[in-house]
């Protein structure tokens, strides 16, 4: 992997300068912008639009390698999608990048209409996904992209966890036909992938679960924001409890890996969904329907946003901790799962 560059210094007085800085500190899993330039060097087709955050995503570093190939389109995200539509039938491979909230729910209907429907390569950079603009209320959270999108036909979902595994999605998806939606965090995601790529440069495939850790006794599933949190709490369950968690990262929402999520199950006989999303609707949901068409018998538990409640405001780290969806949280669901009385196997271990 390169390293990320070194910004300039800067002076405050310029206030480019010193968004661009404020970038780099405070989103440096955001690399979408630099790998998405480096792909495009070799690749004309590539071209990124955005609504009015080039610098909260950082595809300000596209526009300065390839401003003819950059669109800032202002506040306009489903006139942008649908743009990016366009710009897919003449043989162009477009990026739209924008909050989650405001494409992933404000534009459904053009991401269904104007690009699935049709089968386009339009690629969608949905970033500050879940909770994590937690300051600004409602309006700007997405704990429902999920169900919207693993529900429309022709849709990819891919849920990188950390700036590694985005930049190997972004190559591995530059030829996928049909649209896919990427579902991002807020540029502060701890790593992953980084060791585990440069072992082994298929640890991330989209399409297939990647497990991350292996154990007997218990099955988290993680997606996103809560795979750090998730091997976190699977190695505190170990020294803690003697407890052997497998741990699996389902970044690719759809299509669905089934196969590695049933086998999991069936050895471990539980499985805890993790995810910065509506209970209902995204990761759990789709790990319930696998399990169910398999004909799987394995506890089952859900930790993630209060299915009829919106979240809170608040800083983001405060939300996490509040929504259980930190180390400590995953953690004691596991314990409360494992302790599920009545059912076999139900005390620690």
């Amino acid at each position: 992997m390169r390293e990320l560059p070194t910004p300039p210094p800067v002076e405050l007085k310029d206030p480019d300068s010193w968004d661009m800085a404020v970038s780099y500190r405070l989103a440096e899993s955001f690399v979408a912008g630099e790998e998405l330039a480096a792909i495009a060097d070799a690749d004309e087709r590539i071209v990124v639009l955005t609504a009015d955050l080039k610098y909260s995503n950082r595809t300000v570093e596209f526009e300065q390698r390839h401003p003819e190939r950059f669109f800032n389109v202002g506040i306009a995200e489903q006139n942008m999608v649908t743009m990016a539509a366009g710009m897919a039938t003449f043989g162009l491979v477009p990026y739209v990048a924008t909050f989650a909230s405001f494409v992933g729910l404000l534009a459904a209907e053009q991401l269904r209409t104007d690009l699935a429907y049709p089968g386009l390569p339009v690629r969608v950079l949905a970033h500050h996904a879940g909770i994590s603009l937690g300051f600004y209320g409602t309006s700007h959270h997405a704990t429902e992209d999920l169900g919207v999108l693993r529900s429309i036909a022709g849709m990819t979902v891919v849920c990188p966890c950390d700036a590694a595994s985005l930049r190997a999605a972004l190559r591995q998806t530059v030829d996928e036909p049909g649209p896919v939606y990427f579902r991002l965090g807020r540029g502060r995601d701890p790593d992953v992938y980084a060791a585990r790529l440069a072992a082994d440069p298929g640890a991330f495939a989209v399409g297939r679960i990647a497990t991350l850790r292996e154990g007997g006794d218990l099955t988290i599933v993680a997606n996103g924001l809560t795979v750090a949190a998730s091997l976190a709490a699977a190695e505190r369950l170990a020294a803690e409890d003697g407890v052997e968690a497998t741990v699996l990262d389902a970044h690719t929402v759809r299509p669905f890996d089934a196969a590695t999520l049933c086998a999991a199950a069936e050895r471990t006989g539980a499985v805890l969904v993790a995810e910065e999303h509506n209970v209902y609707g995204g990761v759990a949901s789709a790990c319930a329907d696998a399990l169910v068409d398999a004909g799987v018998r394995a506890r089952f538990s859900r930790l993630g946003m209060p299915a009829d409640e919106y979240a809170l405001i608040g800083p983001p780290t405060h939300l996490y901790k509040h929504y259980r969806l930190d180390a400590d949280g995953v953690t004691d669901a596991a314990r409360e799962l494992l302790r599920r009385p009545g059912d076999p196997q139900g005390a620690m271990r």
